[in-house]
């Protein structure tokens, strides 16, 4: 049989499902709080999907005020006013200084430790748990025990272990290697809850036709990329940084943020559209151009481009214009010219769909975050169950957000659970 260390016989007995970001810092605040906490990890190690969060750097929180948070979260940021209130990005922060991880904060306040090693976090994390007493089972969970509206128990395989409160942490659909494949779900869906259908969010967007495979590679800083409903003509995503171009479509990070706005994905719905020369407007980057041909006036068109294009970028454009590429430069004409800039201000690429949800950072959808109490995290159909994470339906952009929230929403279900039998569950209330 399995066994928790007892803390007294008055212990409030919380058991945590799943060992990543929330799982962890949920144990840790519900022990902290005083509860007797087993958190059980269905892998042979903590924090396998945090481990390769931000290529391996972990991108841990976003250095910026609630407002400013709030803003980069698309799907239902009010739910978290008050979890991020409570636990804040300056909180998180502290809280990893005081564990023994410097920090630093990047270009977008974007906070990594400084070592820009993820496994300094996931360390951290463990270190605390240790230290708080929380005992680790690297067992699967695979039902919780509800009778009456209450919550008390788990079953892992034959044994059952029985509880005042559970802490869902289980993760999205996305990285199910990680063991993260929709455990959370089918616990919600049990216990009767609504889950909001999954699909991928910061993903790769996939593209119709061959251009992108023809610069497969090429990365793109400082360009201007938006994302239109082509049926609308209506701008649904614009921003400026970076992306690449793949055997597929597109990726990089404004590609992976514009995929979260993008909804009921069809082919033909969207097209992107990429300004690869955001500081110049038509009549200047004109006016470059003719001083470009007017250098290489001797060049074919096709060898004119050198200083406006990277190489792997030259010939897909030549095509795209539709201009002769052995043409020579002085005998452009105005319109090979306009159409020449129209292809540099708004290289367009028509989108097809999404990229598996494999490769998602995270999960769009899950428990319907109207049947949780925002400031506990508990459910309000099922007394001493809690959600945290990104099991919720609950989502924002690349930045630091998403894994803040996870924090966020982790220490107030720790927090809430581990003083369950002061609300009254511990003695039945169904809540």
């Amino acid at each position: 049989m399995m066994s928790m260390t007892k803390k007294g016989t008055d212990s409030v007995r919380v058991a945590v499902v799943g060992g990543g970001a929330a799982g962890m810092m949920a144990a840790i605040f519900a022990a902290r709080a005083g509860a007797d906490v087993t958190l059980f990890e269905r892998n042979d190690r903590m924090g396998k999907k945090l481990r390769i969060t931000g290529k391996g750097r972990c991108n841990l929180t976003n250095n910026c005020e609630l407002n400013e948070f709030l803003a980069n979260v698309p799907t239902n940021p009010r739910f978290l006013y008050a979890a991020l209130a409570s636990f804040s990005t300056a909180d998180t922060m502290a809280f990893f200084e005081e564990a023994g991880v410097p920090l630093k904060t990047e270009r977008g306040k974007r906070v990594f430790p400084m070592s820009d090693k993820a496994g300094d976090i996931v360390a951290a994390l463990e270190k605390q748990c240790i230290r708080a007493g929380v005992h680790i089972l690297h067992r699967r969970v695979d039902e919780l025990l509800i009778r009456d509206g209450t919550v008390y128990g788990v079953r892992c395989g034959t044994v059952e272990e029985t509880v005042d409160a559970v802490i869902v942490c289980t993760g999205g659909r996305s990285y199910p290697t990680t063991g993260s494949d929709g455990d959370g779900y089918r616990f919600a869906t049990a216990a009767g809850h609504t889950v909001i259908p999954t699909q991928p969010s910061l993903v790769p967007l996939v593209a119709h036709g061959s251009l992108c495979a023809a610069m497969q590679g090429l990365s793109l800083k400082n360009i201007g990329f938006c994302i239109k409903d082509e049926a609308s003509g209506k701008t649904v995503y614009e921003d400026f940084g970076e992306m690449m171009f793949t055997h597929f479509g597109l990726t990089g990070p404004v590609v992976l943020s514009a995929s979260a706005h993008l909804h009921e994905m069809h082919p033909e719905k969207y097209a992107a559209y990429i300004d690869l020369k955001p500081a110049l407007d038509e009549k200047t980057l004109d006016a470059r151009i003719r001083s470009d041909f007017a250098k290489y006036q001797n060049r074919d068109f096709l060898n004119a481009l050198d200083d406006l294009l990277p190489q792997k970028m030259i010939a897909p454009m030549v095509r795209l214009c539709e201009i002769d590429p052995r043409k020579k430069v002085h005998s452009v004409t105005r319109e090979e010219r306009e159409r020449l800039v129209r292809c540099l201000k708004a290289l367009k690429i028509p989108i097809r769909g999404f990229r598996s949800i494999d490769e998602a950072i995270v999960t769009r959808g899950g428990v319907n975050i109207k049947e949780i109490n925002p400031k506990t995290m508990e459910s309000k159909r099922i007394s001493g169950l809690y959600f945290a994470g990104e099991v919720l339906d609950v989502d924002a952009y690349t930045g630091g957000f998403n894994l803040q929230i996870a924090f966020s929403t982790a220490v107030a279900a720790g927090t809430a659970a581990a003083n369950v039998a002061q609300s009254g569950t511990k003695t039945g209330k169904n809540g």
